[in-house]
């Protein structure tokens, strides 16, 4: 694996020199504005064949000639991966990096917001591989619990079945420009309207052909925590041996009062659902200052609360392809895609920063007399993702959404994950 941070005064031809790797390979991998303008800090991804560096954490009964065996290494190989490591004294919960070519195995999910559909299309053909499910983000409910379609999306359901992609119907508590507290409260809170809730969603998600079904029902009222329970069961009973994939809010501990977190009971929701994704972002959110989308240290916290509640092997985690660009004085927001991001700083000629507590880069630059901050993800912020994912021997992670351009990450994500497919 070959990451470059480029140097002030630094250009392609150099680089390619150094990596042996074509300009244009690079151009294309990092998804550059051109081959001529670079900027001190931006991190180019220069795909190798080098072993992926691995990372485990010891458990009870390891030893470092168990280590090279599972996976297919030596120990020479691992102690000098890990300067300083007694092979004799492995502790619990110590971690590791193994060299290895043998590729971490993970399901992936990608959240497509239905647009234009021959962009749709173009997109899944482009990811194939490299996608277990696509939730599809086109279905909402009424307040007498009656879920309907809003976006058509029956090629793009047919467009996964040939391409080997589980398509899953979600569904949201959304209403014009955001999620209402209000509408998930009054259907579940009712027996009649869960019910008519969870016979409409199998129905459609029968009828339309989905796999199975993503739910993402966000500020659920807290009093409503039991009742999300039921109707999690009941679903998940009438779906049979179709998917239930439920989304949750990132916590670190359980506060049932909370207004954002408090309705997921993640120990119980693990109990019923196939998959729990934690949405592990927007920890620099919308509206809120400049602060990185999903630092490392909070996503290794909320990691280690979830695996306390939920089996890993159910659990993913979230990643972000996007970054959000901050007017300072006001935390005016911006989104845009994380190659959008790296772009404008090309375009304005600024140089990237890297919190390394955070694992992820930012810069600033003025707009008139405006001062902006953004934060965003590159190669460097996913891998570090990745290992996590690797680390606590999680399912997988999900993406929020595919429509939005990162061709690091998924040239990354080719190249070094192996994804399973049901």
């Amino acid at each position: 694996m070959a990451v470059h941070v480029v140097k002030t005064g630094e250009n392609l031809w150099t680089i390619s020199a150094l990596y042996g790797v074509s300009i244009q390979t690079i151009v294309e991998v990092n998804g550059l504005p051109s081959a001529s303008t670079l900027v001190p800090g931006l991190a180019l991804y220069l795909p190798d064949t080098m072993p992926l560096l691995r990372s485990y954490q010891i458990k009870p009964g390891d030893h470092i000639w168990k280590l090279a065996q599972q996976f297919n290494t030596d120990i020479p190989t691992i102690l000098a991966a890990n300067p300083g490591i007694n092979p004799n004294q492995l502790f619990i919960g110590q971690i590791i990096v193994i060299p290895s070519q043998l590729k971490l195995e993970m399901a992936t999910l990608g959240f497509n917001v239905p647009s234009s559909e021959s962009k749709d299309l173009e997109t899944l053909d482009s990811l194939a591989g490299l996608l277990t499910y696509l939730a599809i983000v086109a279905y909402s409910f009424t307040e007498d619990g009656f879920a309907f379609n809003e976006i058509e999306d029956a090629a793009t359901v047919s467009k996964c079945k040939e391409l080997n992609i589980t398509p899953l119907l979600m569904i949201r508590n959304f209403t014009v420009s955001d999620f209402s507290a209000d509408l998930a409260g009054r259907v579940l809170e009712n027996h009649t309207y869960r019910g008519n809730l969870v016979a409409s969603i199998v129905n459609l998600t029968v009828q339309r052909g989905f796999g199975g079904v993503s739910i993402d029902l966000e500020f659920i009222p807290p009093a409503r925590r039991s009742d999300f329970i039921i109707f999690l069961k009941d679903l998940k009973n009438a779906l049979g041996e179709l998917i239930l994939h439920v989304n949750v809010h990132a916590k670190t501990a359980d506060i049932p009062t909370n207004r954002i977190i408090g309705a997921y009971d993640y120990a119980a929701i693990g109990n019923v659902a196939d998959i729990v994704a934690v949405m592990t972002i927007d920890y620099g959110y919308p509206g809120g200052p400049p602060n990185p989308i999903a630092p490392i240290t909070w996503m290794q916290q909320v990691i280690e609360y979830s695996i306390t509640q939920i089996n890993p092997r159910k659990l993913q985690i979230a990643m972000p392809l996007y970054g959000y660009d901050k007017v300072v004085h006001t935390n005016a927001t911006h989104a845009l895609s994380v190659l959008a991001a790296q772009n404008k700083a090309i375009s304005t000629g600024t140089a990237i920063d890297f919190d390394k507590t955070a694992s992820s880069p930012w810069y600033r630059y003025w707009h008139g007399v405006e001062e902006h901050v953004v934060w965003f993800e590159d190669i460097r912020s996913f891998i570090e993702k990745y290992r996590l994912i690797d680390t606590y021997q999680l399912v997988g992670t999900t993406f929020w959404q595919i429509s939005l351009p990162a061709p690091q990450n998924w040239a990354y994500l080719s190249k070094k994950i192996t994804v399973v497919k049901k």
